[in-house]
Parts: C-alpha cells; sequence; structure tokens
C-alpha cells in the first residue's frame, strides 16, 4: 500500500476527516492553532500505530509497556509502527547530535545494527561476513597449484614499534611476518619507527591448493581469525605485493591486492 488511509477520525475536534497520506514521503501538517494537527498527527496516527506494535508483542513484554487506547476514528490502512519525536526546548550542549536532541539516536543505532546493511568506502560492495566452510570453498575455486600466503593483520595503519607483539608471535611458533608489503622472518625483523604507521600481518600458513587441503585450510582461518579479530587475508604467494592485482574481497571488498575474509 502506497498510503495511509485515514477514516472517519474524530480524535478531540476532529470532525470525521478523511485523509491519505503517503508513505516514503515527507508530509507536513499545517493550519491554525486548535485546527486538529495534533489531533491527527499524535493522537490518531501515532496513537493507532503504537498501539498496533505494542499488540504485536508477547504477553511478557507487553506488561512492561504502556498499551494505549484506541483513538475515536473508524479506520486506518497502511500503517506502520510509529516514532513520536516530541517538541521541547533542550538545553544546549556542544556535544549534542541530531540524533540525541530528537531522542532518536537508539532507535537509529538499533535500525542499523539490526536491519543496515553495511558498505565498503572503497567499492561501495556489501560487506558480508562469511563461515570458516564459505571462505575455504572461495580459496578451492583458485585453481589447484595455486600458492598462497594465509595472513593475519595484526596492525593496520597503526603507529608503533610493535616489538612486544612480534616478539609474542616469535614464542607461539609463527616464523614470518610481513611488515609494510616486505616479507620477514620475525626474529629478522627491521625496527620500526614509532612516529609512522606501519601494516603488519603474520603468515599463518603458506598453501598450495589441492583436493586434500580443506582441513588444512578451515584450521589456517581459524588461527588467522582468532589473531586478527575475525580478518584474514589470502595473497598470491608468486605475486609481489606492489604488483599484485586487485580482487574482491569477500568480507569487505576493499580492492588493495588482497581477498579479505
Amino acid at each position: 500500500m502506497q498510503n495511509i488511509r485515514v477514516r472517519g477520525a474524530r480524535e478531540h475536534n476532529l470532525r470525521n476527516v478523511d485523509v491519505e497520506i503517503p508513505r516514503q514521503s515527507l508530509t507536513v501538517i499545517t493550519g491554525l492553532s486548535g485546527s486538529g494537527k495534533s489531533s491527527l498527527a499524535f493522537d490518531t496516527i501515532y496513537a493507532e500505530g503504537q498501539r498496533r506494535y505494542v499488540e504485536s508483542l508477547s504477553a511478557y513484554a507487553r506488561q512492561f509497556l504502556e498499551l494505549m487506547q484506541k483513538p475515536d476514528v473508524d479506520s486506518i490502512e497502511g500503517l506502520s509502527p510509529a516514532i513520536s519525536i516530541e517538541q521541547k526546548t533542550t538545553s544546549r550542549n556542544p556535544r549534542s547530535t541530531v540524533g540525541t536532541v530528537t531522542e532518536i539516536y537508539d532507535y537509529m543505532r538499533l535500525l542499523f545494527a539490526r536491519v543496515g546493511i553495511p558498505h565498503s568506502p572503497a567499492t561501495g560492495l556489501p560487506i558480508e561476513s562469511q563461515t570458516v566452510s564459505q571462505m575455504v570453498d572461495r580459496v578451492m575455486t583458485m585453481g589447484d597449484g595455486k600458492r598462497l600466503f594465509m595472513l593475519a593483520p595484526i596492525a593496520r595503519g597503526k603507529k608503533g614499534e610493535f616489538k612486544k607483539e612480534l616478539q609474542g608471535l616469535a614464542k607461539r611458533g609463527f616464523q614470518r611476518v610481513r611488515i609494510d608489503g616486505e616479507m620477514y622472518e620475525i626474529d629478522e625483523a627491521p625496527t620500526l619507527d614509532k612516529k609512522y604507521k606501519h601494516d603488519i600481518e603474520v603468515v599463518v600458513d603458506r598453501i598450495v591448493v589441492r583436493d586434500d587441503i580443506q582441513t588444512r585450510l578451515a584450521d589456517s582461518f581459524e588461527t588467522a581469525l582468532h589473531l586478527a579479530d575475525g580478518i584474514a587475508f589470502v595473497d598470491d604467494a608468486d605475486i609481489e605485493p606492489s604488483k599484485k592485482t586487485k580482487t574482491t574481497g569477500i568480507q569487505d571488498n576493499i580492492p588493495d591486492g588482497r581477498t579479505v575474509f
């Protein structure tokens, strides 16, 4: 339904008002003081939308919410759950935003977290998290004999020397690390300038794609994801970092020469 259809609205000083309000658009209700603007918008449309929403919840959830009275109206069609923003004066705070001032911040945060689809700022493609089995399947499509590095990024554009981090990785049995695009043995890694930003990726595994590699791939992905808080790179071992072709990432689709999971 394209419109919200109100029939026979008689709340307060409304007199059998029939109106159709288009959805997915901004509608302004104007009129003299006492003409029924708030009675239509808040006491009729909002009240009915909120009432229907609360009624759709479980009995347990309803006991914590106030059920609004049904407005004096014959029918309202095409109505969705409604949010009402109260008109009031607020104290000025330099840290306030439109969301906090209008008190819709918590609602919008919940909406974007549960319904929103994040997109990569580099490519505009959707960011999609993958299961380990999906990651393994993606690697297996790269062809038999393909030589790959499995990398776990522990620093992406961060300042620091990272001495403790590299020592900790060596103690855990990791042998190689890529720093700012160059591959090093961890024991031979250069001293980093703490004033500059660095990219550091741990080589979790070196892989040759073949039919019997799935279990090893899955274990390596689990290790990489644990090290890098849910991110793993797969790089072509036969191409220098500066010459890598752009690939589409599985998780965040950043075209920086790496397949991102």
